[in-house]
């Protein structure tokens, strides 16, 4: 009986008979090292440079055909499979029979010299063959007939909470984690070039700061104190500005203890840089060079995401957000009351909470009239002070306003960023703000940071400050349309 027709303990069960019989035989079936010398992809690629060459590769077994003393299977490593051909006269009769005794999912390594079958498939003739794991578990096999696939293990549900079959069954899904450590190398580089140094923050904080969000609690046994997870790492880099660093960066997990769509994921990575005398139109114009740039290092300016058609190869466009809302509601918002903000979102029929004060209003506004329309990347600029408590005021003398941009591409905020807000004076008060709103109920109001307070009295210069979502960047230049496909491990729902 085939393992499909079988339960998984009668299979668990089979495969281990086979274990204890290949310990019988005196083969250790998990040794310690083994030293492949090529990969898959590098005969496959080069069959001209391999053919009747020796190598030694080494892989797990993902399709077998066993016929009597000749046998053939196929080896998947870590970038393509190649297949096998194992000959009972070859490797001896103890080394066949321990062969017979493996299945899909084993892994082996093999010696051997390369050859074309008789119908013209790149393959290993085996002379040597080393067992080097028994699996236990099945893997969820994708069966192929005329070429075709079925029984595919595509169920996201499943790909997600088991990663690990999801990369062995569906290997092409590793393209994409190979894409996102390219990215971020990008990013990192471009960062290097421009002397920007790579620093380090704490994960737990005593305050959270540096965004307007839930944060993730947790305590500290020994010091008996609340910590939380930080939810940016703006304030810590901002003291490395005061404390003498001119250009700084993280590359970092940020935690927030939100709701998870397609956008979202309670744990991220956010890439976050700090600028000294710079200001937010020169971040602009960095931000813009440096996406640009990472995406012609992955050959990717040019991009197909869901329905959309977008190309990082133009310029960026840039709009004043009070300019977006006005084209959006036919009203000028800027000097607007809560009570009239409050009847725009109603004749717009746009929901919310009675309990919006006008910076949550303004935001829900654009988050349902505008952003959805912002197709190609574009810079929103000019955000009003009430939602933006550590931005620097405009220097348009327009006191409601600050120096603040958003990017956005595909209806997404791919970053937040600031000419940053350096008055300790305006900063306490702007926090105080915000205290204020905390106690009327808004729990992702930002909490007053004393210590961040009392570095800033020290003295800050002139400076820029960015946050990108790494994840959301991936997903555009992967043509991903959830994040969860970006991201190795997802935070998913108990199963229980």
């Amino acid at each position: 009986m085939s393992e499909e027709h079988k339960s998984l303990k009668q299979i668990i069960d089979f495969r281990m008979e086979k274990l204890f019989k290949l310990k019988e035989n005196g083969i250790d079936p998990y040794p310690q090292k083994f030293t492949p010398d090529h990969f898959s992809k590098d005969i496959l690629n080069n069959f001209n440079e391999f053919e009747n060459k020796e190598v030694i590769v080494a892989g797990r077994i993902m399709s077998i055909r066993k016929m009597g003393k000749a046998s053939f299977f196929h080896l998947q490593d870590q970038f393509r499979k190649i297949q096998i051909f194992i000959k009972h006269d070859d490797i001896g009769e103890d080394s066949y029979n321990n062969f017979k005794l493996l299945d899909i999912g084993d892994f082996v390594g093999i010696g051997g010299y390369v050859f074309k079958t008789k119908v013209g498939e790149i393959s290993i003739h085996t002379n040597l063959l080393t067992i080097l794991c028994k699996s236990i578990r099945p893997l969820p096999i994708v069966k192929e007939k005329e070429g075709e696939e079925y029984d595919a293990f595509i169920d996201k549900e499943n790909r997600y909470r088991n990663r690990h079959l999801d990369l062995i069954v569906n290997p092409s899904n590793k393209k994409i984690f190979i894409k996102r450590s390219e990215i971020i190398k990008g990013l990192r580089s471009y960062l290097d070039n421009m002397n920007f140094l790579e620093v380090e923050t704490p994960v737990l904080q005593p305050i959270y700061g540096g965004a307007n969000a839930r944060p993730f609690t947790t305590h500290h046994n020994a010091l008996d104190q609340k910590l939380y997870l930080r939810i940016a790492d703006e304030l810590y880099l901002k003291r490395l500005i005061i404390g003498g660093f001119d250009r700084v960066y993280e590359i970092a997990k940020d935690f927030r203890n939100e709701g998870m769509d397609k956008n979202h994921n309670p744990e991220f990575t956010m890439l976050e840089f700090y600028w000294a005398y710079a200001d937010y139109e020169d971040n602009m114009s960095l931000v813009e060079d440096m996406l640009r740039l990472v995406a012609q290092n992955i050959g990717k300016t040019k991009i197909t995401w869901g329905n959309m058609k977008i190309d990082l190869s133009k310029p960026f466009k840039r709009r004043p957000i009070l300019e977006l809302l006005k084209e959006a509601t036919g009203e000028d918002l800027a000097d607007f009351s809560e009570k009239k903000l409050r009847e725009v979102c109603n004749s717009n029929n746009v929901e919310i909470d009675r309990n919006y004060n006008y910076g949550q209003m303004l935001d829900v506004l654009m988050s349902e009239l505008v952003e959805p329309k912002l197709i190609e990347p574009t810079f929103v600029t000019d955000y009003p002070k009430a939602i933006s408590p550590l931005a620097k005021k405009h220097r348009n003398g327009n006191n409601n306003l600050v120096e603040r941009f958003e990017l956005f591409i595909g209806g997404a905020e791919f970053a937040n960023a600031f000419t940053e807000l350096n008055d300790p004076i305006d900063q306490r008060n702007r926090f105080e703000s915000q205290a204020r709103l905390a106690e009327a109920g808004d729990d992702e109001a930002h909490p007053i940071d004393e210590n961040f307070l009392e570095a800033i009295e020290c003295g800050m210069p002139p400076t820029a400050g960015v946050g990108i979502g790494v994840d959301r960047l991936v997903m555009l230049l992967t043509e991903s349309v959830t994040i969860k496909e970006v991201i190795l491990f997802p935070s998913m729902r108990s199963e229980e």
